[in-house]
């Protein structure tokens, strides 16, 4: 592929006014004037021929296994250009997957020494699959600058774009110490559940309800019952996937929000000996795991948590936990990830949760629009920041009876930032349990 540069369209340009200033003043010598154009095409021909050779081009591109959703990574293209005609510098370009995005478009500048070099292009991953990156575009100048010369070369590399698991490896130590029921947390785990752990002598200070009158008979002395946080909870996350979960938030879309935050609340549960399993739905039941414990099960969470695709279907509430409903038998925490935006859908999204709530301990976690309350608290311009910000207000408006109206059936609401979500799922989690509700 060879094409001129600017400077040769410039070159050539430049002798029109010369070419038409000559047939103007000598009509019978006008061909005199395309003497320069000419000079300019041979010295762009040979330019091209006397550059490097596309055959001799060889590029690599260098990736990452795997990167979390919404986690920025660097792609490293090696240009080599053997042989005594590589020039300095070489423009590279790499055909963009729609699952992420690359700084510049795709395009950087290499320098090369000694016909090598390489460049580091920032990757910015958006959403979760396979980011598959076929094809690279690399173009040189000839000695002379007249000319460029590019090749096209196919490529088999590709990222991974799995879940986001950095909330737990930043943070899931730190939270997990925090509400650990061993070592340093071990007095405050006793007394707080209803799991009988051993018994002990009465002190000053210990609920009286708990004495054992009849081990205090036999032992002539009174003795009390201690009791430990319950183990062995079932912990069941339900994630809507539907449309309004696939639109951004921060450039992210809220679907991997919510699974970031469910894997971080997963991993704690785990770890704290909770059961927990997965269900995932947009129209209809999409992934419908069964009931994973032990620390050890967590990549098995994170594999189920990477099979949640994106849809554009509406969600069925009534039809999706009706069926989890179903596959329950005993009493169970559901953590229901969703988002609504209008009344009609999340009037289905109560009554469907209503009769979770008579059986269940329900946890209803959405984000907060922040795009509708940045509108709000605007200082109004035009009219019509007016009218946007009235149909804001009348949104939020809503959002907040339909809230209401869950926390008057029972279930517990979390409605957080994104990027406070993960630490306020674990928070409630935890003081729920310490609380003995699950």
């Amino acid at each position: 592929m060879i094409y001129p540069t600017r400077l040769a369209v410039l070159a050539a340009a430049a002798g029109a006014p010369v070419a038409l200033l000559i047939a103007v003043m000598m009509p019978d010598r006008w061909y005199i004037g395309l003497a320069w154009p000419a000079v300019v095409l041979a010295a762009t021909v040979i330019d091209a021929v006397v550059g490097m050779s596309s055959g001799n081009v060889a590029v690599d591109l260098t990736l990452p296994r795997t990167a979390s959703v919404g986690e920025e990574v660097e792609a490293l293209v090696t240009v080599t250009m053997p042989g005594v005609a590589a020039p300095r510098r070489a423009e590279v370009a790499i055909a963009s997957d729609a699952l992420v995005e690359i700084a510049d478009d795709g395009r950087a500048v290499v320098a090369l020494t000694r016909g090598r070099g390489a460049v580091a292009m920032p990757v910015e991953t958006r959403r979760r699959g396979t980011a598959r990156f076929d094809r690279i575009w690399v173009r040189w100048r000839g000695p002379i600058g007249l000319a460029w010369k590019g090749k096209r070369i196919a490529s088999d590399a590709s990222l991974a774009i799995l879940p986001d698991i950095r909330p737990v490896h930043e943070r899931g130590a730190r939270i997990f110490q925090r509400h650990a029921p061993q070592g340093l947390m071990t007095q405050l785990d006793r007394g707080d559940g209803t799991d009988f752990d051993t018994l002990v002598e009465f002190r000053s200070g210990m609920d009286r309800r708990a004495i054992d009158w009849k081990q205090s008979a036999r032992h002539l002395k009174l003795h009390a019952k201690e009791y430990r946080t319950e183990r062995n909870n079932q912990i069941v996350f339900a994630i809507d996937s539907g449309r309004q979960m696939a639109e951004p938030v921060a450039g992210v879309p809220r679907v991997d929000r919510m699974v970031a935050a469910m894997l971080l609340t997963g991993w704690v549960a785990l770890k704290l000996g909770d059961r927990v399993a997965l269900t995932a739905f947009d129209s209809r039941p999409r992934i419908a795991s069964g009931l994973i414990s032990g620390a050890g099960a967590f990549p098995e969470l994170q594999h189920l948590a990477a099979q949640i695709d994106y849809s554009g279907d509406e969600t069925n509430y009534t039809y999706a936990l009706t069926t989890l409903a179903a596959r329950l038998t005993r009493r169970s925490m559901i953590v229901l990830f969703t988002e609504f935006t209008d009344l009609t859908s999340a009037e289905f999204m109560v009554r469907a949760t209503a009769r979770l709530a008579q059986t269940h301990l329900l946890m209803v976690v959405v984000l907060r629009d922040e795009e509708l309350e940045a509108i709000v608290d605007r200082a109004p311009a035009t009219p019509d920041d007016i009218t946007r910000a009235v149909t804001a207000a009348g949104l939020l408006k809503d959002r907040l009876l339909v809230l209401t109206r869950l926390r008057h059936l029972g279930a517990h609401v979390i409605e957080s930032e994104h990027d406070k979500i993960a630490e306020r799922l674990v928070q409630g989690y935890v003081d729920l349990k310490r609380r003995n509700l699950l």
